[in-house]
């Protein structure tokens, strides 16, 4: 999943690391297996650069050249257990002209040392002709192997894997720097995170900043996509 979307200490340790496990991890995937523990996970997400409150919902605007699309990203207050940990379900809505374009349900929770893992994404993408794709959706445990969204205490680094699913989602994300500054329409934030996420099924690279106690807030692609964040409701 290349995410606009919105990814224990044993845990922590197999998973964030150097960048020469890494490079054998990329290059012999069947290695990747992170060992999940469910006892180690937590009922919430606060991690304070991806919170996930139930009620939550996020409204940003894509512009891609000529082209403005709008995402509306809802933390539900349903749960899905997965690898048997009982994870946040995330509804991520992207929308042009009224017209939905992409469907996708995600599933996240958080060890008890502060790390946001991934378990898998049920997605449906509309294309022309009535046709629907879900070529993109994984889950743990079935058909792939969760990653991590937000290390507990994120610090410039090695690459992570966001998500593994062999040949359908590849995401990595890397820690680039603490303490810059995003402009968005929601507000100015400081203290932001800067990530650079990509994926080895897809070229090019984005730059992401997350503002503390609000999440997401500002996505600048190679393609020269641009995604800022607009309002943010609890219900």
């Amino acid at each position: 999943m290349q995410e606009k979307h919105i990814g224990g200490l044993t845990v922590v340790v197999t998973v964030i690391l150097t960048f020469s496990a890494f490079a054998s991890i990329v290059e012999a995937k069947d290695l990747y297996q992170p060992k999940i523990d469910p006892s180690n996970f937590s009922r919430v997400v606060n991690n304070p650069y991806y919170p996930l409150v139930p009620g939550t919902i996020m409204i940003f605007n894509e512009k891609d050249g000529d082209e403005t699309r709008m995402r509306t990203v809802t933390v539900t207050h349903d749960t899905k257990t997965v690898l048997g940990v009982k994870c946040v379900v995330v509804h991520d809505v992207v929308a042009a002209d009224g017209e939905v374009e992409e469907d996708t349900y995600d599933w996240f929770a958080q060890d008890k040392q502060g790390t946001v893992w991934y378990f898998g994404e049920a997605t449906r993408e509309f294309k022309s002709g009535g046709r629907v794709s879900t070529e993109g959706s994984w889950e743990a445990g079935v058909n792939g192997q969760p990653g991590i969204m937000m290390p507990a205490h994120p610090v410039p680094g090695p690459p992570y894997r966001q998500e593994y699913s062999p040949d359908i989602a590849e995401d990595l994300g890397q820690v680039i720097a603490l303490n810059e500054t995003a402009t968005v329409p929601f507000g100015s934030f400081m203290e932001c995170l800067r990530t650079k996420e990509w994926s080895l099924l897809e070229s090019g690279t984005d730059k992401k900043w997350y503002a503390k106690g609000v999440g997401l807030v500002r996505i600048e692609s190679t393609g020269g996509e641009v995604m800022t964040l607009v309002t943010v409701k609890r219900e």
